[in-house]
């Protein structure tokens, strides 16, 4: 696809990017075929091939229209499109390239959306404030209706019924050590997750440390269009990093796969900045979802866990893991691997609708979607007999939840398992 580039965005690193990634676009419409929103749409503007279009229209001078920035709103940025893309386009890049674009040269928003998108960017990504509203939240809670409880899910679902501490974390020293990224909302709305990964590790005699000045990775607020002030929270990520990595930390850990792909992207997004391009690759190049580093260890769980066969579960593999990250089958191969037989259910390639703060800005489309895959997902659970339902990343969990079979983070799944172990032993 040819594009030439209006004088205002020629020489500028967004356009000479969109022009490369427009020029591998080849109109062949594979993306439409596995695209959520064009599934339940119908609308080729509701689709990459016709986003891309729009995008090509802007780059080429084409003042966007407020129904322009509709239809990109309207994107999950799921990647599923990339998966199935033969020619390679990055559309996720893309696609945050328009946004930019149609937000800058479209009337304001609504006072509406701009206050909603405004308490996202600057509530969400405190953890303080998070697990303010999240505490008070819980006191409440029984008196909400159901849409509401949703977002406030129990501190801890269980796998085997074993009563942890969802806080606890060991203190050991270990000589291998890593980073951890806390995260915004997920030490508040499920503080078992990073517990139970810090527990899981140090079983493997792995020593997770806290950066205490690191904060949100800035997914929340690249991808709402306040790039300028994502791209600060990147920076200081990597300037309360970089003393560790200097000191030879081994890895950065991610248990959140919708993290994780903002962190190895800070590489490309800060590239052109001559005080970070260097440290954001680094930081990039070390990264890792925690699927991508417990397969090496698979040895020392079976030791630990054993292999005998165990109760199932249906895993949903998040698509900021295996779309945006392209990791797929770490999981189903790690847990197979201790005997938890692991189930996908059909749709399992297509988005459950939560993408961010996706089912917020855009909650009819989300509620479609996530109803779609709860049907597929606990017709899993039934004819496999499986008893949880998995993922790895905090925004599907809370998505999810609904009262028939729990939703938890896999790991949790491990740590119940070590738990359960240790206490047979005793």
């Amino acid at each position: 696809m040819q594009t030439q580039l209006a004088p205002q965005f020629a020489n500028t690193p967004e356009g000479i990017e969109a022009a490369h990634i427009l020029g591998k676009c080849v109109h062949c419409g594979f993306c439409t075929a596995t695209c959520p929103t064009y599934q339940l749409l119908g609308d080729e503007l509701d689709g990459p091939r016709g986003r891309i279009y729009l995008i090509k229209q802007m780059a080429e001078g084409h003042i966007p229209t407020e129904k322009t920035r509709l239809h990109l709103d309207r994107c999950l940025t799921c990647r599923n499109c990339e998966s199935t893309c033969p020619s390679g386009v990055q559309y996720g890049n893309l696609v945050d390239i328009g946004r930019k674009w149609a937000e800058e040269n479209t009337p304001a928003r609504p006072p509406s959306q701009r206050i909603i998108r405004w308490a996202l960017k600057e509530g969400l990504t405190r953890p303080a404030l998070v697990h303010l509203a999240l505490v008070l939240g819980r006191l409440v809670r029984p008196l909400m209706p159901n849409s509401f409880k949703r977002k406030i899910p129990p501190l801890k679902n269980s796998y085997l019924a074993i009563d942890t501490n969802p806080y606890f974390r060991p203190r050991t020293h270990h000589h291998r050590k890593m980073l951890l990224l806390e995260g915004c909302v997920q030490p508040g709305m499920v503080p078992n997750i990073n517990a139970a990964t810090a527990r899981v590790f140090d079983a493997l005699k792995i020593e997770l440390v806290n950066a205490p000045k690191s904060g949100c990775c800035g997914a929340l607020r690249y991808h709402l269009n306040d790039q300028k002030n994502g791209l600060i929270d990147a920076k200081n990520n990597i300037a309360a990093w970089w003393p560790f990595i200097e000191t030879g930390i081994e890895a950065i850990v991610m248990n959140a796969s919708g993290c994780g792909v903002m962190v190895k992207d800070y590489g490309r997004l800060l590239a052109n900045d001559p005080d970070f391009a260097f440290k954001a690759k680094k930081v990039s190049d070390i990264t890792k979802d925690i699927s991508e580093i417990l397969p090496s260890l698979q040895e020392e769980l079976v030791k630990i866990i054993g292999n005998e066969s165990k109760s199932g579960v249906v895993y949903h593999p998040p698509c900021t893991l295996q779309h945006g990250q392209q990791i797929r089958g770490n999981v189903e191969g790690l847990l197979a691997s201790i005997g938890v037989a692991t189930q996908l259910c059909k749709d399992s390639h297509l988005c459950c609708g939560s993408a961010g703060t996706y089912s917020i800005t855009q909650p009819t489309l989300s509620e479609q979607l996530r109803l779609q895959k709860l049907e597929n997902l606990q017709a899993a659970c039934e004819q496999s007999g499986a008893n949880a339902i998995v993922s790895g990343n905090i925004g599907c969990i809370a998505h999810l939840q609904q009262d028939e079979i729990p939703v938890l983070h896999w790991i949790e799944v491990v740590d119940e398992l070590i738990s359960k172990h240790r206490t047979t032993e005793q």
